[in-house]
């Protein structure tokens, strides 16, 4: 062996050329892996076991390439070896520690990093699962060997390869359709697994199944091992809120920012749905936006609130594992109803043009309560009505009554608390031509 030689650092610059690397006495094809340019290497090679293999290079001229070994230091340090030559290859033999390799040919050179798997082989003798530091991290021991496989760069800089370790489990996920957590297969790719590992909690009970890794996959072998069942305690949940409409001409809108509420009363749908973890839930309903106290609850996951009063109310869904270790508290639902509102007409047009202010209506918002009486000049009640949104044709009995005036009396109150007594007349002005009316007497 030749004694020690320096490389300038520029060795990453030196142009390519079709340098082909062998393996000889290799009972399985080594890996090859493609590198980043930045590492200078041309690739870096995996042998499944280094005993007895020699590194070779076919040339039209063996005894003009010359071999170069690096180690962590990089190339900078390499050593010159001495090759055994033939007519048609130089070959240099390979000793079993991962190292680096230089082969130079009319002043061009090809490097390569070659590791002995033997030396890092994949031993899953047991793994273990238990929760992490906080409810949504569980952490995953090996007892074995799955360490990293470290690599250096033609500069001296430690990188390592990836195992492509599989971690197989079941967990929860949610399904918008049928608005439920469902079942589902879960593989998370580790590059290696020397201690304790924390992953995403899983949401329903499971075994942790690891296999691999990726070399010994590529050479038609594997091995695998798998955990006791874990028993979960992460929470997750997910909600929402459906508001019931009413489509009603004559009330008022009322504009909320956070898209809940408006005119009272204003009946929503909550729903909630929890992963396997969750045994104690409610819903929660406060006039305080830091929940300081509770107005109203709900062990349901879903239940129908009509909300009443003026304001802002705010709702949201907490649920609890078994032992309260593990809590869900999810976002804030802002409910706001605004204040109440009357205005009353005194005049319309029975049919005089279809469509257009043939009925009688009030305009309103916010009435939690409502009673409408209407009278003709003789006191006969002839329409009444406990629903401000519907309105009066007109009509008594099936028939429209004559033109002229008549009473209302009003009674209602608002979700602001504020009480009506309103009453009044109301004018008839015509009718559409053609058509025949009645008018109780008495």
């Amino acid at each position: 062996m030749n004694p020690l030689k320096l490389f300038p650092l520029a060795i990453t610059a030196i142009p390519a050329y079709c340098a082909a690397l062998d393996f000889e006495g290799a009972a399985t094809r080594p890996v090859e892996i493609t590198t980043e340019a930045s590492t200078g290497l041309d690739a870096v090679y995996v042998l499944r076991d280094g005993a007895g293999i020699r590194l070779s290079h076919t040339s039209a001229s063996p005894a003009s390439v010359r071999w170069y070994r690096f180690s962590r230091l990089g190339g900078a340090y390499a050593e010159e070896l001495t090759p055994a030559v033939s007519a048609t290859k130089s070959s240099v033999p390979f000793d079993g520690q991962d190292m680096g390799y230089i082969i130079e040919e009319n002043g061009r050179r090809k490097c390569y990093w070659i590791i002995d798997y033997s030396a890092h082989r994949l031993e899953l003798e047991a793994i273990s699962a238990r929760q992490g530091d906080d409810c949504h991290r569980t952490e995953i021991a090996l007892s074995g060997n799955a360490a990293e496989i470290p690599y250096y760069t033609i500069n001296g800089r430690r990188l390592t390869l990836s195992r492509e370790l599989e971690l197989s489990y079941s967990t929860l996920s949610f399904d918008d359709g049928s608005f439920s957590y469902v079942t589902s297969a879960e593989t998370t790719t580790l590059p290696s697994l020397s201690s304790a590992t924390s992953i995403d909690a899983p949401l329903c009970n499971t075994v942790f199944t690891l296999s691999g890794d990726r070399f010994l996959k590529a050479w038609g072998d594997s091995e695998s091992v798998a955990s006791p069942e874990y028993t979960t305690t992460a929470v997750e949940a997910t909600t929402r809120a459906t508001q019931e409409t009413r489509e009603s001409d004559n009330e008022q809108k009322e504009n909320s920012e956070a898209g809940l509420g408006g005119s009272a009363p204003c009946t929503i749908l909550f729903e909630a749905a929890t992963s396997d973890a969750a045994v104690f839930q409610e819903w929660q309903i406060s006039r305080s936006a830091e929940f300081e106290t509770i107005e109203n609850s709900f062990n349901d996951l879903s239940f129908d609130y009509t909300f009443r009063e003026s304001g802002t109310s705010y709702v949201r869904f907490t649920a609890n594992n078994a032992d309260g270790t593990c809590e869900y508290i999810g976002p804030v639902y802002e409910v706001f109803i605004g204040e109440s509102g009357l205005e009353i007409p005194n005049a319309f047009s029975p049919e005089a043009t279809p469509g257009v202010n043939d009925l009688w209506k009030v305009s309103y918002k916010s009435l939690v309560s409502f009673q409408c009486h209407i009278f003709n000049r003789w006191g006969t009640e002839i329409h009444t009505s406990s629903d401000p949104s519907q309105g009066w044709d007109g009509k008594y009995r099936g028939k429209f009554v004559p033109a002229g005036v008549y009473y209302y009396i009003i009674k209602a109150k608002g979700s602001d608390g504020v009480e009506y007594e309103r009453a009044g007349d109301i004018n008839i002005i015509k009718y559409k031509e053609g058509k025949t009316s009645t008018e109780p007497t008495e």
